[in-house]
């Protein structure tokens, strides 16, 4: 992490206080030789408040956590990203989330079995999860 003072052109320096460099190493396996590969993947963060390391990196953390437990599941579990539907679009995205919503008041820790166990009893779903 590195203060941006002095580094940025003066039209940014009043929206940008600190800037962060993270590197992310993530394993892939490939299926044809089944050996695992390193792949680093550099990201750049910018923030408009002055932060500590310790406090940038739950920041990031906190939103890759929005990422993995919101959007990742409407996109795998739920199809979003598979999805035919071209006429309001919108509308259907919304309900895709207020399903993900009651299931998660609910307490459904595993969106993928509560829609599995919830599937034949219709009824069943507003009033409890599988968890």
């Amino acid at each position: 992490m590195f203060e941006v003072a002095g580094r940025l052109s003066p039209e940014w320096q009043p929206l940008i206080a600190c800037m962060a460099r993270i590197s992310r190493l993530t394993w892939t396996k490939d299926t044809r030789s089944g050996l695992w590969k390193a792949h680093e993947e550099v990201a750049y963060y910018a923030c408009q408040i002055q932060l500590n390391a310790a406090a940038f990196a739950r920041a990031v953390r906190s939103h890759w956590g929005i990422e993995n437990r919101d959007h990742y599941v409407r996109d795998c579990v739920l199809g979003e990203d598979g999805s035919r539907i071209r006429r309001k679009p919108g509308l259907f995205a919304r309900l895709r989330s207020f399903a993900l919503n009651l299931l998660r008041a609910n307490g459904a820790e595993n969106v993928r079995q509560s829609l599995y166990a919830n599937a034949p009893n219709l009824d069943g779903v507003l009033t409890y999860s599988v968890t």
